[in-house]
């Protein structure tokens, strides 16, 4: 018997929706309830590897820890990989299988992908009670329904309820549901079954009377108003839709345990990648992240990250355009410390050889690390384990770029000159014990009196960040409305709101 299941749209980008498919399946497994999240085409260079060596979004690897099973491939069959602004590599079953433009994507090739996307989600819902799927951008993007395979295009195959995701925050919450509705046919209207409010700042009741008049004039309900929720921390899907200039990412508000703090700056180079893998330096008390693309931001910093890249070629140019590679330079002649990770580490050796993405051919590194680059056609998948001072790391590696490792002290994968360290693992700095170990090194070089907390543990603040979402959800949505209509569908007979599609 097929699962019950939960289109989880959104009125834009950014509305909110990968954080409430987490919260409602956090919320749902605590229920006892065995769920499962889906998106079946998604756009994003933050990813993941799964434990088969299958990569998938970021977004659908934490709703996976939500609902507390293992992710797979199945979970997000299409990846798009952006390498500008108008070409992406498409990711399928979590391995590429080419690069196209956006024309070429939406003109034939995303209509090829709409079986394999609803194959996965049959046998995801043959396996689970519920899937909760989220869809992309918004449903009503009225030229691109005919190829659609993530938002009406699924719900309708599959017959799912879906409920409207809206950012109130931002401003015309209520122009944006009803005209969300409107723009779609009427068998795409008959199956959006109501409305969640999200990032409501203030007093409901003073709400209450628009929830009225959209109820009116839509015959829809509102499930819920969800309050707006500080540092929840959460894996952002896109780096290229929000400008991370200058913002602070942080998890935890607490003195450092030492005398000093910690800053690191973080190059927010093009086409950032996984730039999420700061997210466990920021959670250790006293220690400040923030994302920089002005060489004078590097002067106070106690340890700079160059983060990993769709585009290390391009990074490159830009660091030294901006005057930033000059500085890594100088920092690196002082030892001071600088963190290369994946593309970022590809940026700080001698030498690349790309004729894969960029394809430049042969293009100078910055000459920090005795490394040479050579880009192969095929993508290493991989979740290696490994050691680094004293410590167990776990980690994950997605990159074309294989690096030769011509001296230095090992590090992971990579080596470690001086102040100046490399690996193409994403993630490391999610195991305890050596961000730990590896902050005291960086505290020392940099001559800093910072301490890291000797308890703070990443998996134990991502569990309750997980938690506040399901919070979100059982405190502030109709959780029994929200239930049948996982289980029985979207109601019979919602009206239909003019015009319609074109």
């Amino acid at each position: 018997m097929t699962g019950g299941g939960l289109l989880v749209a959104g009125t834009t980008s950014d509305a909110g929706k990968s954080v409430v498919t987490a919260g409602i399946c956090r919320w749902l497994v605590r229920r006892g309830v065995k769920v499962a999240p889906f998106k079946g085409q998604n756009m994003s260079l933050n990813s993941f590897v799964t434990r088969e060596g299958a990569e998938i979004g970021r977004a659908q690897a934490m709703q996976a820890q939500a609902a507390r099973v293992e992710p797979t491939a199945l979970m997000n069959p299409v990846l798009l990989k952006p390498g500008s602004d108008r070409s992406s590599q498409v990711v399928l079953m979590g391995r590429p299988v080419g690069e196209l433009s956006a024309k070429g994507y939406h003109g034939g090739r995303q209509r090829e992908l709409f079986e394999p996307v609803m194959a996965c989600l049959e046998e995801l819902r043959g396996t689970y009670d519920a899937v909760i799927c989220e869809g992309a951008g918004s449903p009503a993007e009225i030229n691109l329904r005919r190829t659609d395979i993530v938002n009406m295009g699924i719900a309708r195959a599959a017959r799912l309820p879906v409920l409207v995701v809206g950012d109130i925050d931002r401003g015309g919450v209520f122009a944006q549901f009803f005209g969300t509705t409107a723009l779609l046919s009427p068998e795409d209207q008959a199956l959006v079954a109501g409305y969640l409010v999200n990032k409501f700042r203030g007093d409901v009741s003073l709400l209450e009377p628009g929830l009225e008049m959209l109820l009116g004039l839509t015959g829809r309900r509102t499930f819920g108003v969800l309050p707006y929720a500080h540092g929840l921390g959460i894996d952002e899907e896109d780096g290229l839709r929000v400008s991370l200039r200058g913002a602070v990412r942080e998890s935890v508000v607490a003195p450092p345990v030492g005398e000093d703090v910690l800053r690191v700056a973080v190059c927010a180079v093009p086409l950032m990648s996984n730039f999420t893998d700061v997210d466990a330096l920021a959670a250790e008390p006293g220690v400040v992240v923030r994302f920089v693309d002005r060489a004078e931001e590097l002067a106070d910093a106690d340890l700079v990250v160059v983060p990993g890249t769709r585009g290390t070629v391009k990074a490159l140019a830009w660091l030294r355009e901006r005057g930033l590679a000059d500085a890594l330079v100088r920092r690196a002649a002082e030892g001071r410390p600088v963190l290369g990770i994946c593309g970022g580490f590809q940026a700080l050796g001698e030498h690349i050889e790309d004729d894969v993405e960029s394809r430049a051919g042969a293009v100078d590194g910055l000459g920090l690390l005795p490394v040479r680059v050579r880009f192969a056609p095929d993508k290493t998948l991989a979740r290696p384990v490994g050691e680094a001072l004293g410590a167990r790391v776990e980690g994950y590696e997605i990159h074309h770029g294989v690096a030769e490792v011509l001296g230095g002290d090992p590090f992971l994968d990579g080596c470690r000159v001086g102040a100046v360290w490399g690996t193409h693992w994403h993630g490391s700095l999610e195991s305890d014990d050596f961000r730990r170990a590896f902050l005291r090194a960086v505290a020392a070089q940099a001559g800093r009196r910072f301490v890291p907390a000797p308890d703070t543990s990443f998996g134990t603040l991502r569990e309750e960040q997980l938690d506040r979402l399901g919070d979100l959800i059982e405190e502030h949505a109709d959780t029994d409305a929200l239930m049948r209509l996982i289980e029985e569908g979207a109601p019979v007979g919602l009206p239909f709101i003019p015009p319609g599609a074109p």
